[in-house]
């Protein structure tokens, strides 16, 4: 009964003082490295959910569609308690998905990695209403959006809104090959994962069973994944470490039998990464028996087959499986494709944006995360109109004062033209006029019009679209949020880059990713890590920061906890191969 008592004055003291969260820390320590993260939640009582706003509410209401990566950002980061928010999507969790590899196995559990909405949004002082529903229609027009229950009725409603915010994330890209959608798992929802472990698990038994002839049992035994992107490698590396380490144990008489095939239409394996994380990877894949085949695009599957082309030659092969796994890339909802032809964005292939993440050609929605682009304004669009700008006193030339005074606004408004004298390794604006002026002096240095655009005629080659992944989506969340947070305030006093076009400043800085690394998780407790400044670790220490950074990065102390809990029982009880 003491300790009874011990735990809830303990348990009542974390809930009366959220900032004891503080106090823990994740710990990673390997080869002489040490690395630390704390981060503690601000618990705020007061929350008012799925209640709806009183009679004659002046708040404004925001609506948010999808509770994934971009979406579950921009309600942790919301502060501000003049909106009424509106929370619509048909799953009721967030998924930390860069972990669902290691859910298809059993290395960490599902309920490890999901945290139910409710209690994200609980935490806020805000009102907050959640649905579980799935938007089938937005009317941008008259500012709706058209909803269906996700229960059994499908009972259909529509919801009003001031501000939508879109993050709905994509599905996936089939690319129309015949054969996909009947007989291949996908793996980006926890759904998915916990699909692909029990079939894993179904095979293993279905070859064990004595009436099978050898062959079959090969084929039920092969294992494919299609797509050598980061999500289709550490599934093939955590398969091939469940098999191995495992399976083998509890399945000796078809331990030979099995063989993993990972098929990727590039030459390449991770090729948004380092060559020397690339090169590595594929050649510990080859070390661990991994039959990787670059080159080779998928062209039908069957439900015993999948036929494969290889690009440099045109020929045609056949490979016979019995789980096959698709990782190719991702494709634009249907609901969000109908809105893009109603806004005349039909050709794209996802929603494009501005720099403030605001879709073009709407004034009060806002698109983020995998099914949203930035389309980033080009500099040359704009060039006349930043000369004029530039030259203040209407001279018809740039002087160096002239453009030094501009110099900061350009390189906000355009953040190509900081990538193209990061590339030409010049400090300053400055520098790109002067080369183009020859060997005048820094002081010296007059541009007119024309000689101004072709010393920036190649700034746009740096324009890049930013990857479609959880990083991206987070910080895109946390940077609408922190814009809704202030928009009075910065309505009044603006603090963006100068309108280049029209008079005045813009609201808020343009939306900048800042790219904190990557990792690749290549199984036998070996990862590759790619930071920022071109710092590239490979092997077991990598393996040892990737523990510490994933545990930070949970949503919550409650999933931190059980995802640290589900590696610590894997290292010693090993994985579970149950059914369930």
């Amino acid at each position: 009964m003491k300790n009874l008592s011990f735990y809830k004055r303990f348990s009542s003291s974390f809930g009366e003082y959220p900032s004891l969260s503080r106090f823990l820390v994740v710990f990673a320590v390997s080869g002489g490295g040490l690395v630390a993260y704390s981060e503690a939640n601000n618990i705020q009582n007061g929350a008012k959910i799925d209640e709806l706003p009183e009679a004659g509410s002046e708040k404004k209401r925001v609506v948010v569609l999808g509770t994934g990566w971009a979406g579950t950002s921009f309600l942790k980061n919301l502060k501000n308690p003049s909106y009424d928010v509106q929370v619509i999507s048909p799953r009721n969790y967030f998924a930390f998905t860069p972990l669902l590899p290691s859910v298809t196995v059993g290395t960490v559990e599902a309920r490890s990695v999901v945290e139910p909405i409710r209690n994200i949004v609980k935490k806020k002082n805000l009102n907050v209403n959640y649905w579980e529903a799935e938007c089938y229609r937005i009317d941008a027009k008259n500012k709706k959006v058209y909803c269906r229950s996700s229960q059994e009725d499908k009972e259909e409603f529509v919801v009003d809104y001031d501000y939508l915010v879109i993050a709905m994330g994509a599905r996936v890209n089939t690319f129309n090959t015949p054969g996909v959608e009947e007989n291949c798992h996908y793996l980006k929802e926890v759904e998915d994962a916990q699909k692909i472990r029990r079939t894993v698990i179904d095979c293993f038994e279905k070859a064990s069973l004595p009436t099978l002839s050898n062959d079959e049992r090969k084929r039920i035994l092969q294992f494919v994944v299609v797509g050598g992107g980061p999500t289709g490698v550490e599934f093939a590396a955590e398969l091939h470490d469940f098999v191995s380490e495992d399976l083998v144990k509890l399945y000796p008489s078809v331990k030979d039998l099995v063989k993993i095939t990972l098929l990727e239409a590039t030459d390449h394996i991770l090729n948004m990464f380092d060559k020397r994380i690339t090169a590595f990877a594929e050649q510990k894949f080859h070390r661990d028996g991994i039959d990787l085949r670059t080159g080779a695009m998928v062209v039908k599957v069957s439900d015993k087959e999948i036929s494969t082309k290889v690009i440099k030659t045109g020929e045609i092969a056949t490979i016979p499986y019995g789980m096959a796994v698709w990782s190719t890339g991702i494709a634009t909802r249907p609901v969000v494709m109908d809105f893009m032809k109603q806004i005349g964005q039909a050709n794209r292939r996802v929603l494009a944006t501005d720099e403030w993440l605001r879709v073009e050609g709407t004034n009060s929605i806002y698109a983020l995360g995998d099914c949203a682009t930035i389309n980033q304004r080009k500099v040359m669009e704009d060039i006349s109109a930043i000369f004029q700008k530039a030259d203040k006193d209407n001279s018809g030339t740039l002087t160096v004062k002239e453009f030094q005074e501009a110099l900061d606004d350009i390189c906000d408004r355009y953040p190509q033209v900081k990538l193209y004298l990061n590339n030409k390794q010049m400090s300053s604006l400055v520098d790109l006029l002067k080369e183009s002026k020859g060997d005048v002096a820094k002081e010296s240095i007059e541009l007119n019009v024309e000689e101004f655009k072709s010393a920036l005629s190649q700034v746009d080659s740096q324009m890049k679209n930013l990857p479609a992944t959880a990083q991206v989506a987070a910080q895109q969340g946390s940077y609408l949020a922190d814009c809704f947070n202030r928009m009075e305030e910065c309505t009044k006093n603006p603090e963006g880059p100068i309108r280049f076009r029209e008079s005045g400043r813009h609201r808020f800085r343009p939306f900048r990713y800042k790219h904190l690394g990557q990792f690749a998780p290549l199984g036998g407790e070996q990862t590759a890590a790619q930071l920022p400044g071109d710092w590239v670790s490979i092997g077991h220490s990598s393996q040892w920061l990737w523990y510490s950074v994933y545990a930070s990065k949970q949503v919550s102390w409650r999933t931190r906890s059980l995802v640290v809990s589900d590696w610590m029982r894997r290292f010693i009880f090993g994985r579970d191969s149950s059914q369930i």
